[in-house]
């Protein structure tokens, strides 16, 4: 699985990521995190508010940083 944080490196943003990566250690996944934080390559995956998440491509929300909780529903 692939799991991609979209965003330029704000607060919110390096919130998502370590929320999101205690997410899917707790879910035990096999994942690979990446951080995207070029404008350009955000806004390929059609994402105009930051933070978002993606996994395995597909863009699951945007404009916010949910809790460990909610991140586990888009990751299963």
């Amino acid at each position: 699985m692939k799991i991609q944080i979209l965003g330029t490196g704000c607060p919110k943003c390096q919130k998502l990521a370590a929320d999101t990566e205690k997410a899917a250690k707790e879910l035990g996944l096999n994942y690979e995190l990446v951080k995207i934080t070029d404008i350009n390559e955000i806004m390929s995956f059609g994402v105009m508010m930051t933070p978002a998440l993606a996994v395995d491509g597909k863009v699951k929300f945007s404009g916010k940083a949910p809790g460990v909780e909610e991140l586990k529903g888009y990751l299963k």
